[in-house]
């Protein structure tokens, strides 16, 4: 009993705290083994257990390598793995584990997050399974540039740094709150120090929610190039916002081009929502808008127009 007590003071808060989210979080967290489809092993990365029945969450680049894997778990198990469906522009991927039951993960919510906030990396870096970091979140609102191998580029918004360190392997590990909570999906190493993971919010959970219902994700396209711009005092004050969505280019035979959008438009909102950069309007490109008239309030000039667009999938 005195030798328990006295292990107990050894360990300050910190500690305390981040040996509690490792125990809670490391029998949901995988070690993924790629395989070529026969050709020999093809790479390795993290995964996380998000239902009991054998859901797990990715990085898209991890399952890129081929067809079939293996998930190795703390306790020894391991288990073949079948890839779900990924989505390479949100560097998300679903598989499922052929297992009767798993131990899920508390799924939170990153839009909760604050810069300072303690965090939690659980992974298999360089091989190790089962790696335990712990850092703060350094940086909010970062983006991540992805593309799908098809042309198709997009950035992912709102990403979280860290300085809790990242290796290769620890892609598509969890990255915990202090509750031992998924609050992010780790995805790159950005420099000497700093990882940053996808946000497990609203739009990433529709994301797996879709690739858990269809292996894919449907997407609305308008064929813009935009960017944030300031909106004049009297425009920002009769519209109660402070910037807007630029329109830098029309992708000739778009939707936006059949809108009759042009360079040097300013969206302001699509529908009755508001829009202040790009990645409020890749928010809003979901399955639901593909083919349904959309009506985007614009500033052309010192005027406030509506134009409709009819999004088509993005291919």
């Amino acid at each position: 009993m005195a030798e328990a007590t006295a292990e107990q003071e050894a360990l300050d808060a910190y500690s305390t705290i981040v040996t509690s989210v490792a125990e809670a979080v490391l029998p949901s967290v995988a070690s993924l083994r790629i395989g070529r489809g026969g050709r020999g092993f093809g790479g390795a990365g993290s995964g996380v257990v998000i239902t009991p029945d054998g859901f797990l969450v990715t990085s898209a680049h991890v399952v890129a390598a081929g067809g079939t894997a293996s998930a190795s778990f703390i306790d020894g198990t391991e288990h073949d793995v079948d890839v779900v469906g990924a989505d390479p522009l949100s560097d998300l991927a679903v598989a499922r584990a052929r297992a009767d039951t798993l131990h899920p993960i508390r799924v939170g919510n990153a839009d909760q997050l604050r810069v300072g906030q303690l965090v939690v990396a659980i992974g298999n870096p360089m091989g190790f399974s089962g790696s335990v970091t712990s850092g703060v979140v350094s940086g909010l609102g970062r983006s991540l540039a992805t593309a799908d191998g098809n042309g198709n580029r997009r950035f992912i918004e709102d990403v979280i740094q860290t300085d809790a360190a990242l290796n290769p392997g620890n892609s598509g590990g969890a990255l915990a709150d202090s509750h031992a909570r998924l609050i992010g999906v780790n995805t790159a190493v950005a420099g000497m120090g700093l990882g940053l993971a996808v946000p497990m919010n609203g739009t990433t959970q529709a994301i797996l929610a879709a690739l858990m219902r269809n292996g894919r994700v449907r997407r609305a396209y308008l064929g813009i190039a935009g960017g944030t711009r300031p909106l004049p005092p009297p425009m920002a004050e009769k519209l109660g916002r402070k910037a807007g969505v630029e329109v830098h280019e029309v992708v000739s035979g778009s939707p936006a081009a059949g809108g009759k959008l042009r360079s040097g438009d300013v969206i302001v909102s699509v529908g009755d929502v508001g829009v202040s950069k790009a990645g409020d309007l890749q928010r809003l490109m979901v399955e639901a808008k593909i083919g349904a008239r959309l009506p985007l309030t614009v500033i052309r000039g010192d005027n406030l127009i509506t134009l409709d667009v009819i999004p088509v999938e993005l291919s």
